[in-house]
Protein backbone atom coordinates (compact mmCIF):
# COMPACT_ATOMS: atom_id res chain seq x y z
CA UNK A 1 0.00 0.00 0.00
CA UNK A 2 1.16 3.59 -1.05
CA UNK A 3 0.23 4.62 2.69
CA UNK A 4 2.64 2.77 4.11
CA UNK A 5 6.20 3.94 4.34
CA UNK A 6 8.16 1.25 6.11
CA UNK A 7 11.08 0.55 5.45
CA UNK A 8 12.37 -2.70 3.98
CA UNK A 9 15.47 -3.75 5.76
CA UNK A 10 16.18 -3.62 8.92
CA UNK A 11 18.24 -1.95 11.19
CA UNK A 12 18.63 1.37 9.23
CA UNK A 13 19.93 4.16 10.52
CA UNK A 14 20.27 8.28 9.85
CA UNK A 15 23.65 7.54 8.50
CA UNK A 16 22.39 4.41 6.41
CA UNK A 17 20.25 6.75 4.32
CA UNK A 18 21.56 9.26 4.24
CA UNK A 19 22.91 10.59 0.60
CA UNK A 20 25.09 12.84 -1.02
CA UNK A 21 23.78 14.75 -4.53
CA UNK A 22 26.21 16.46 -7.33
CA UNK A 23 27.04 19.46 -4.93
CA UNK A 24 28.25 17.05 -2.08
CA UNK A 25 25.29 18.21 -0.19
CA UNK A 26 24.11 15.40 1.66
CA UNK A 27 20.04 15.20 2.16
CA UNK A 28 17.70 12.19 3.15
CA UNK A 29 14.45 11.34 1.53
CA UNK A 30 11.14 11.85 3.41
CA UNK A 31 9.53 8.45 3.16
CA UNK A 32 13.10 6.68 4.39
CA UNK A 33 13.41 8.91 7.28
CA UNK A 34 10.35 9.05 8.67
CA UNK A 35 10.06 5.20 9.72
CA UNK A 36 12.61 5.69 11.50
CA UNK A 37 11.29 8.67 13.54
CA UNK A 38 8.35 6.06 14.42
CA UNK A 39 6.43 7.23 11.64
CA UNK A 40 4.73 4.38 9.38
CA UNK A 41 1.77 5.83 7.96
CA UNK A 42 2.66 8.78 5.54
CA UNK A 43 -0.39 10.73 6.20
CA UNK A 44 1.00 11.05 10.10
CA UNK A 45 3.97 11.79 8.34
CA UNK A 46 2.93 14.71 6.32
CA UNK A 47 1.73 16.41 9.44
CA UNK A 48 5.11 16.44 10.57
CA UNK A 49 6.24 17.82 7.56
CA UNK A 50 3.99 20.53 7.13
CA UNK A 51 4.79 21.45 10.81
CA UNK A 52 8.37 21.55 9.77
CA UNK A 53 7.71 23.62 6.49
CA UNK A 54 6.21 26.47 8.56
CA UNK A 55 8.77 26.46 10.85
CA UNK A 56 11.06 27.18 8.64
CA UNK A 57 8.65 29.54 6.82
CA UNK A 58 8.80 31.47 10.69
CA UNK A 59 12.42 31.39 11.08
CA UNK A 60 12.52 33.78 7.62
CA UNK A 61 14.21 30.68 5.51
CA UNK A 62 13.32 29.68 2.28
CA UNK A 63 11.10 26.79 2.58
CA UNK A 64 11.90 24.97 -0.68
CA UNK A 65 15.48 25.42 -0.05
CA UNK A 66 14.75 23.26 2.39
CA UNK A 67 11.93 20.78 1.89
CA UNK A 68 12.10 19.91 -1.91
CA UNK A 69 8.93 18.26 -2.86
CA UNK A 70 9.41 15.33 -5.01
CA UNK A 71 7.59 11.96 -6.24
CA UNK A 72 8.28 8.39 -7.23
CA UNK A 73 6.13 5.78 -8.99
CA UNK A 74 5.44 2.75 -7.05
CA UNK A 75 3.62 -0.21 -7.45
CA UNK A 76 -0.09 -0.59 -5.87
CA UNK A 77 -1.26 -3.67 -7.38
CA UNK A 78 -0.70 -6.51 -10.48
CA UNK A 79 0.51 -4.52 -13.03
CA UNK A 80 -0.57 -1.07 -11.34
CA UNK A 81 1.59 2.16 -10.49
CA UNK A 82 1.17 5.35 -8.98
CA UNK A 83 2.63 8.35 -8.27
CA UNK A 84 3.47 9.53 -4.56
CA UNK A 85 4.60 11.98 -2.72
CA UNK A 86 8.44 12.59 -1.42
CA UNK A 87 10.26 15.07 -0.13
CA UNK A 88 13.92 15.62 -0.49
CA UNK A 89 14.99 16.60 3.03
CA UNK A 90 18.17 18.57 4.17
CA UNK A 91 20.10 18.66 7.11
CA UNK A 92 18.16 21.89 8.76
CA UNK A 93 14.80 19.78 7.03
CA UNK A 94 15.35 16.75 9.25
CA UNK A 95 16.03 18.86 12.27
CA UNK A 96 12.78 21.02 12.45
CA UNK A 97 10.64 17.72 11.66
CA UNK A 98 12.76 16.41 14.53
CA UNK A 99 12.01 18.89 17.00
CA UNK A 100 8.16 19.36 15.66
CA UNK A 101 7.82 15.55 15.89
CA UNK A 102 5.84 13.76 18.73
CA UNK A 103 7.76 14.06 21.72
CA UNK A 104 6.59 10.87 23.25
CA UNK A 105 8.34 9.02 20.60
CA UNK A 106 11.85 7.55 21.88
CA UNK A 107 12.42 7.55 18.02
CA UNK A 108 12.26 11.43 18.15
CA UNK A 109 14.07 12.09 21.15
CA UNK A 110 17.13 10.07 19.16
CA UNK A 111 16.81 12.17 16.12
CA UNK A 112 16.54 15.46 17.94
CA UNK A 113 20.31 14.38 19.37
CA UNK A 114 21.35 13.23 16.19
CA UNK A 115 20.25 16.35 13.59
CA UNK A 116 21.30 19.03 16.76
CA UNK A 117 24.42 17.53 16.99
CA UNK A 118 25.36 17.21 13.02
CA UNK A 119 23.69 20.70 12.91
CA UNK A 120 25.88 22.41 15.61
CA UNK A 121 29.04 20.23 14.03
CA UNK A 122 28.52 21.94 10.79
CA UNK A 123 27.57 25.69 12.42
CA UNK A 124 31.32 25.12 13.88
CA UNK A 125 33.11 24.09 10.37
CA UNK A 126 31.51 27.14 8.81
CA UNK A 127 32.81 28.91 12.15
CA UNK A 128 36.66 27.39 11.17
CA UNK A 129 36.19 26.59 7.40
CA UNK A 130 39.99 25.92 7.07
CA UNK A 131 39.44 22.91 9.32
CA UNK A 132 36.49 21.59 7.08
CA UNK A 133 38.85 22.33 4.03
CA UNK A 134 41.81 20.30 5.54
CA UNK A 135 40.00 17.90 6.76
CA UNK A 136 37.77 17.23 3.55
CA UNK A 137 41.55 17.42 1.39
CA UNK A 138 43.33 15.03 3.65
CA UNK A 139 40.56 12.53 3.39
CA UNK A 140 40.88 13.20 -0.53
CA UNK A 141 44.66 12.40 -0.75
CA UNK A 142 44.23 9.42 1.32
CA UNK A 143 41.85 7.75 -1.33
CA UNK A 144 43.41 9.14 -4.36
CA UNK A 145 46.73 7.97 -2.88
CA UNK A 146 45.39 4.64 -2.90
CA UNK A 147 44.07 4.38 -6.34
CA UNK A 148 47.98 5.99 -7.49
CA UNK A 149 49.27 3.36 -6.05
CA UNK A 150 47.33 0.53 -7.62
CA UNK A 151 47.83 2.11 -10.82
CA UNK A 152 51.30 2.38 -10.04
CA UNK A 153 51.38 -1.69 -9.46
CA UNK A 154 49.40 -1.93 -12.77
CA UNK A 155 52.09 -0.19 -14.11
CA UNK A 156 54.67 -2.55 -13.11
CA UNK A 157 55.31 -0.96 -9.85
CA UNK A 158 57.80 -3.03 -7.60
CA UNK A 159 59.46 -0.07 -5.40
CA UNK A 160 57.12 1.75 -4.01
CA UNK A 161 59.33 3.58 -1.75
CA UNK A 162 61.50 5.25 -4.26
CA UNK A 163 58.62 6.08 -6.54
CA UNK A 164 56.85 7.38 -3.65
CA UNK A 165 59.88 9.44 -2.70
CA UNK A 166 59.94 10.22 -6.67
CA UNK A 167 57.20 12.39 -6.30
CA UNK A 168 57.91 14.39 -2.92
CA UNK A 169 61.34 15.25 -4.82
CA UNK A 170 59.75 16.81 -7.65
CA UNK A 171 57.29 18.90 -5.64
CA UNK A 172 59.39 19.58 -3.01
CA UNK A 173 62.86 19.77 -4.31
CA UNK A 174 64.00 17.76 -1.86
CA UNK A 175 63.14 13.86 -0.97
CA UNK A 176 60.85 12.89 2.17
CA UNK A 177 63.66 12.28 4.71
CA UNK A 178 64.94 15.91 4.10
CA UNK A 179 61.47 17.10 4.24
CA UNK A 180 60.44 15.65 7.72
CA UNK A 181 63.75 17.37 8.75
CA UNK A 182 63.47 20.77 7.20
CA UNK A 183 60.24 20.87 9.19
CA UNK A 184 60.77 18.90 12.43
CA UNK A 185 58.30 16.55 11.77
CA UNK A 186 58.41 12.85 12.89
CA UNK A 187 58.27 10.16 10.18
CA UNK A 188 55.51 9.88 8.51
CA UNK A 189 53.83 12.61 9.40
CA UNK A 190 54.14 14.93 6.16
CA UNK A 191 50.39 15.04 4.94
CA UNK A 192 48.97 14.65 8.97
CA UNK A 193 50.89 18.22 9.41
CA UNK A 194 50.23 19.77 5.84
CA UNK A 195 47.46 22.60 5.68
CA UNK A 196 45.00 22.74 2.95
CA UNK A 197 47.45 24.57 1.07
CA UNK A 198 50.20 21.93 0.93
CA UNK A 199 47.54 19.07 1.05
CA UNK A 200 45.92 20.91 -2.37
CA UNK A 201 49.23 20.90 -3.69
CA UNK A 202 50.12 17.20 -3.19
CA UNK A 203 46.46 16.36 -4.39
CA UNK A 204 47.34 18.00 -7.71
CA UNK A 205 50.58 15.70 -7.98
CA UNK A 206 48.79 12.37 -6.71
CA UNK A 207 45.96 12.75 -9.39
CA UNK A 208 47.83 13.75 -12.15
CA UNK A 209 50.07 11.47 -11.87
CA UNK A 210 47.38 8.75 -11.74
CA UNK A 211 45.86 9.76 -15.24
CA UNK A 212 49.75 10.28 -16.41
CA UNK A 213 50.33 6.74 -15.82
CA UNK A 214 47.14 4.82 -17.69
CA UNK A 215 46.91 7.87 -20.59
CA UNK A 216 50.54 6.98 -21.53
CA UNK A 217 50.22 3.25 -20.25
CA UNK A 218 53.57 3.72 -18.65
CA UNK A 219 55.53 0.83 -17.56
CA UNK A 220 58.29 -0.23 -14.81
CA UNK A 221 59.65 0.90 -12.04
CA UNK A 222 61.99 3.68 -13.32
CA UNK A 223 59.65 5.49 -16.03
CA UNK A 224 56.76 5.50 -12.99
CA UNK A 225 59.27 7.75 -11.08
CA UNK A 226 60.01 9.52 -13.45
CA UNK A 227 56.66 10.37 -14.42
CA UNK A 228 55.92 11.05 -10.68
CA UNK A 229 59.03 13.04 -10.08
CA UNK A 230 57.82 15.18 -13.44
CA UNK A 231 54.39 15.91 -12.70
CA UNK A 232 55.58 16.68 -8.98
CA UNK A 233 58.25 19.05 -10.42
CA UNK A 234 55.21 20.42 -13.13
CA UNK A 235 53.31 21.63 -9.99
CA UNK A 236 56.29 23.06 -8.04
CA UNK A 237 57.04 25.02 -10.93
CA UNK A 238 53.38 26.30 -11.35
CA UNK A 239 53.16 27.42 -7.69
CA UNK A 240 56.51 29.18 -8.21
CA UNK A 241 54.61 30.79 -11.42
CA UNK A 242 51.61 32.21 -10.07
CA UNK A 243 53.84 33.56 -6.90
CA UNK A 244 52.91 31.15 -4.35
CA UNK A 245 54.70 29.78 -1.43
CA UNK A 246 56.51 26.25 -2.37
CA UNK A 247 55.50 23.72 0.31
CA UNK A 248 58.50 22.92 1.77
CA UNK A 249 58.52 26.51 3.16
CA UNK A 250 54.59 26.21 4.30
CA UNK A 251 53.83 25.92 7.95
CA UNK A 252 53.35 22.62 9.70
CA UNK A 253 49.87 22.19 11.58
CA UNK A 254 48.37 20.28 14.00
CA UNK A 255 48.32 16.55 13.63
CA UNK A 256 44.91 15.86 12.13
CA UNK A 257 44.57 12.82 14.73
CA UNK A 258 44.52 16.10 17.42
CA UNK A 259 41.73 17.53 14.63
CA UNK A 260 39.48 14.68 14.82
CA UNK A 261 39.81 14.12 18.32
CA UNK A 262 38.79 17.86 19.38
CA UNK A 263 35.89 17.40 16.32
CA UNK A 264 34.49 13.98 18.53
CA UNK A 265 34.90 15.84 22.48
CA UNK A 266 32.90 18.64 20.72
CA UNK A 267 30.03 16.59 19.54
CA UNK A 268 30.40 14.55 22.87
CA UNK A 269 29.84 17.90 24.80
CA UNK A 270 27.04 18.71 22.44
CA UNK A 271 25.42 15.22 22.78
CA UNK A 272 25.64 15.63 26.64
CA UNK A 273 23.89 19.21 26.41
CA UNK A 274 20.99 17.84 24.14
CA UNK A 275 20.44 14.86 26.56
CA UNK A 276 20.40 16.99 29.46
CA UNK A 277 17.94 19.14 28.17
CA UNK A 278 15.85 16.32 27.18
CA UNK A 279 16.04 14.65 30.53
CA UNK A 280 14.59 18.05 31.92
CA UNK A 281 11.42 18.43 29.56
CA UNK A 282 10.40 14.32 30.40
Amino acid sequence: MVNEIILSGPHKSFEDIKKIDDNSIEYWIARELLPLLGYRKWEKAEEVIARAARACINSGQDVDNHFHRTGKMVKIGSNTVRKVRDYKLDRYACYLIAQNGDPKKTEIALAQTYFAIQTRKQEVFEQLPDIARRLFIRNEVSDHNKKLFKTARQSGVTKFGLFNDAGYKGLYGMPLLDIERKKGIKKGELLDRAGSTELAANLFRITQTDEKLKKDKIQGDDSSSRTHFMVGGKVRQTIKEIGGTTPEHLSTEKHIKEVKKEIKQLEKIERKKLEGKNKSKS
